[in-house]
């Protein structure tokens, strides 16, 4: 069970201390923006930038993180919801709680752990689908995971949300007691004084995450790291940090045994990244060579042949329209040449992409577009200002 928090504890703010910030979103119409979910989107953004140009440098096309991403932001967003209405079920299924309102995504309520689960295997099935070897491809978006959470966390700021015990440390956090004329629902104990200060567990672990992500990319280079070691080292390093934070923290948590439920899921968490990167070592000690499968490749092969095909046609049928005496000599060559550019042998080969810059490998690519989208659409949500109505924190 927590330790009671008691008056004792209470401290007198100090010059140094990290004020809590008085803005928390802003009104466009019927909706409310709130600064949670641009934390959230200014991550998302982070990650598909850093990832693409991962991906890239690894000979992945660009579209394939499109196609991926459309399906893996929704998820992780569906996973993290899972997750926090399981470990904290009281407001949904306890004697006054509501289950419909685990559908109420806007009140607050994600945990990282069910994002990158359910993350990871809806990446696993589109891989798959796409012909992307999965470790590849987790190798080159885990700095990028990593680096949205270091954003994604400042969310809690705004807030005034998940932060830790009382500290007699200099940069202490400031919480109002009283927001927006109530009083602050995440008020940790009533005992305390008005001047008490919280370790900032929010900066804390925002600081953490872009240490990781740097670390990921210097280790990745300097150990000749892959097959999935980049991401099973991340979710080493991740829940080792976040096994401390949690130490920290007295937000409201289920317990077993004493400690945080969270707690005890991250322990099993980095015992099987342990494993993982240890198995996958030993095993490999050099990258993937090829970030497609062997069907991936051929399916690729196939499009690319279709490509010149159509190419030589298209430029065929152009140069019967147009006649004249060097209407046939016309249509060989532009269609030679046509159908050598679709084809990426131009003296700038590219096998992974068609002549239009699409994955070769399908046409039905929701491309750039739809993973904005899938990223934007976590930010309106219906006017609420934060906890007013008692609501979840985000985890």
């Amino acid at each position: 069970m927590p330790e009671p928090l008691t008056g004792a504890a209470a401290l007198t703010p100090l010059s140094t201390a990290i004020p809590s910030p008085s803005w928390s979103g802003f009104e466009i119409g019927p909706f409310t923006i709130h600064a949670y979910a641009l934390c959230i989107l200014v991550g998302i953004v982070a990650a598909l930038m850093l990832a693409q140009y991962r991906w890239k440098r690894r000979g992945g096309s660009e579209d394939d993180l499109w196609n991926i991403a459309v399906w893996a932001i929704p998820a992780g967003i569906i996973g993290g919801r899972l997750y926090y209405v399981l470990t904290v079920p009281g407001p949904y299924f306890g004697p006054n709680g509501n289950p419909l309102d685990a559908f109420k995504i806007w009140q607050g309520g994600l945990g990282i752990g069910g994002a990158v689960a359910l993350g990871a295997l809806t990446v696993f099935l589109v891989c798959r689908h796409y012909g992307i070897r999965f470790t590849s491809f987790i190798d080159a978006a885990a700095p990028g995971l990593i680096l949205a959470q270091a954003f994604g966390r400042w969310g809690n700021w705004f807030n005034q949300e998940l932060f830790g015990r009382p500290t007699t440390l200099p940069w202490g956090l400031q919480i109002d007691r009283v927001l927006n004329g109530a009083p602050n629902p995440n008020w940790p104990d009533a005992a305390l004084p008005t001047d008490t200060l919280f370790h900032p567990t929010f900066l804390y672990e925002s600081l953490w995450n872009f240490a990781g992500c740097l670390l990921l990319i210097w280790a990745a280079k300097r150990f000749r790291l892959g097959h999935g070691q980049i991401f099973y080292a991340y979710i080493c390093y991740y829940t080792i940090g976040r096994l401390w934070i949690e130490s920290l923290r007295i937000d409201h948590s289920e317990y077993f045994l004493g400690v945080r439920i969270n707690m005890w899921f991250y322990i099993v968490v980095l015992f099987i990244g342990l494993a993982l990167f240890t198995f996958s070592r030993m095993r490999h000690r050099e990258p993937a060579p090829q970030v497609y499968t062997e069907r991936g490749l051929a399916c690729m092969a196939a499009a690319r042949a279709d490509s010149t095909d159509s190419g030589a046609g298209e430029h065929h049928r152009g140069d019967d329209h147009r006649g004249g005496g060097n209407g046939t000599g016309g249509s060989t060559a532009s269609g030679t040449a046509g159908g050598t550019r679709a084809a990426g042998t131009d003296g700038h080969s590219d096998h992974r992409r068609d002549d239009d810059g699409g994955n070769a490998l399908t046409n039905r690519s929701f491309g750039f577009f739809g993973a904005v989208t899938s990223a934007i659409s976590i930010v309106p949500q219906v006017r609420r200002r934060p906890h007013e109505d008692g609501s979840a924190s985000r985890d």
